[in-house]
């Protein structure tokens, strides 16, 4: 039996399609995400807040850089843990998978061929680095319009109660100025609501989980997926605990950072990267077998001609009493 050669797909819009659209799309998401992060295009809104505020005045921990986990960590962990479970993902399955199973198309364009391996890794490592950077931009935009405090807000700040006439823990400051500290550092502490790094901890390690138990096959264990998969989501859900112990988050920052990355990323596997499907040509329709007799011989199959006893025993149409007399 002959083998079955790749199925070779022409088109004219793939090429136009991802140099004019996709691309275009996906250098305004990072160019929107690097305006929020390190200009100050979008400016903080200034929230107020309460003299001798309790939940405000824990003490100053330090930059991000010096934290257990410190933000250098944490985009290198979640740009190299999806890729190489990704790129190990997608080479073990097509060396290993037969060949009925492997998709055989190859989208041709006018310049190039179209590996379907290349085109599946691009595929969805692309999508996945447009989550990341929009989990970025919505981090980012929650926290410039909310302008929510830290958990050690007061103690960056540093504000002067005598000069502001603090005389209660009920009064409410809403000077501008009321800082005297670092303005960089005050401006940092007001960027509290959602956390950025448990949204991108989160998204990437959801989206990392749907795919481990969306494409990986395990046969003879039923405790490697699992394992993996529980292992990333506790790694993200740590970097939030840290946060909060820190005390460079609240705990309702942490959750909504978890909401904001888990409904991107489902949000991306489900209806961007159809649950990581290939597409496959749909099969040939089977054809009829031919019934056989009790003793393994064809049988001979006649045309079916109607007997007149069956038109008479068929349904019969009612006939009105009154029978029309031309």
């Amino acid at each position: 039996m002959a083998e079955d050669k790749p199925r070779v797909k022409t088109s004219s819009s793939i090429v136009p399609c991802f140099l004019f659209v996709e691309l275009v799309i996906m250098a305004g998401t990072v160019l929107l995400a690097y305006y929020f992060e390190y200009t100050d295009t979008f400016p903080v809104h200034i929230q107020g807040f309460f003299c001798f505020d309790r939940a405000l005045s824990k003490p100053y921990p330090g930059p991000d850089e010096g934290s257990k986990v410190p933000p250098v960590l944490v985009y290198s962990l979640v740009t190299a843990i999806p890729t190489v479970t990704i790129l190990a993902g997608e080479l073990t399955a097509f060396f290993l998978k037969s060949d009925g199973t492997q998709e055989k198309t190859i989208v041709s364009a006018d310049c190039c061929y179209f590996n379907p391996l290349l085109r599946r890794i691009v595929r969805i490592l692309g999508v996945y680095s447009f989550g990341l950077f929009a989990t970025t931009i919505f981090a980012n935009a929650g926290q410039v319009v909310t302008g929510n405090q830290t958990p050690h807000f007061l103690s960056a700040c540093r504000p002067n109660y005598t000069a502001l006439g603090c005389q209660s823990a009920a009064q409410y400051i809403t000077e501008r100025r009321a800082c005297t500290g670092n303005p960089l550092i005050v401006a940092t502490a007001r960027k509290s609501f959602p956390s950025k790094d448990a949204a991108l901890s989160f998204y990437s390690a959801v989206y990392t989980v749907m795919y481990v138990t969306l494409v990986f096959q395990t046969k003879g264990t039923r405790l490697t997926k699992p394992t993996m998969c529980l292992t990333l989501l506790s790694l993200a859900m740590l970097v939030g605990v840290v946060r909060v112990a820190e005390y460079r988050n609240h705990w309702a920052d942490v959750l909504a950072g978890y909401f904001t990355g888990g409904a991107i990323a489902i949000f991306l596997v489900t209806c961007v990267v159809n649950n990581f499907h290939q597409t496959r040509p749909p099969a040939p329709p089977s054809r009829p077998q031919r019934p056989e007799s009790v003793l393994g011989m064809p049988v001979m199959t006649l045309p079916c001609v109607e007997s007149p006893l069956e038109k008479l025993s068929g349904p019969q149409t009612p006939r009105s009493p009154f029978t029309e007399i031309t």
